[in-house]
């Protein structure tokens, strides 16, 4: 009788997709194959922004983030490295149509620039889309010291600076960043603390209200 021969070594070849004994739907670790990587990468911004607005910076985790998303917490490391610059990548997203601002301030004679600025920056936040992710930004920027570092690196760098280049007039920056702090203080009253008359005020008769205070920081001698 013939001995029974002992199982074939395993020569190291690739196992074709049959031979793959993985439970259907099974999540893989490690990294997604190219094709997924711009999925796996927007999914992820997309689960870190719904954890940091409903946890806010403090109590949202690497891990918390990596399993909303469905991937494994050295994917999230991968794509964007530590928590801080995970919410840096997320408020980018968030904060992304205030980032036309320079735009509205280009557009149209000096003599409007501040009513088209405030009109432009509160109608994002009037707007309920836009407001919602912007809330979450703020609110874990006033909690939390390390995300008001990277609120203010974000609107320095791509907000501020690019008003600050259009203007073409002395102490420019510090006029972009005085009409920011008009805009982002009303914001902040209306939106966020919701203090009463501000928070129930008709739109247009802020607009009225503020928009000349914002034209004498950016264009008053």
């Amino acid at each position: 009788m013939t001995p029974p021969r002992p199982p074939a070594a395993d020569s190291g070849a690739p196992r074709s997709p049959e031979a793959d004994t993985s439970p259907p739907g099974a999540r893989r670790r490690g990294r997604p194959p190219r094709t997924e990587s711009a999925g796996t990468r927007d999914r992820i911004l997309a689960a870190a922004r719904e954890e940091f607005s409903a946890r806010g910076y403090e109590k949202t985790s690497v891990r918390g983030i990596a399993k909303a998303a469905g991937v494994d917490p050295a994917l999230v490391h991968h794509y964007f490295g530590t928590k801080e610059q995970v919410f840096e990548a997320a408020i980018e997203v968030a904060f992304a149509p205030a980032l036309d601002a320079p735009d509205a301030v280009a557009e149209g004679p000096a003599d409007g620039v501040g009513e088209r600025l405030t009109r432009f920056v509160l109608g994002i936040w009037e707007d309920p889309a836009t407001r919602a992710p912007l809330l979450a930004v703020v609110r874990s920027a006033v909690d939390n010291d390390t995300a008001a570092a990277v609120l203010r690196r974000l609107v320095a760098a791509q907000l501020m600076r690019r008003i600050a280049v259009r203007l073409e007039l002395p102490d420019a920056e510090l006029r972009a960043e005085l009409a920011a702090a008009q805009l982002v203080g009303c914001a902040m009253l209306r939106y966020v603390i919701r203090l009463e008359p501000l928070a129930s005020a008709d739109l247009e008769q802020i607009i009225a209200r503020v928009a000349p205070v914002v034209q004498i920081h950016l264009t008053a001698p």
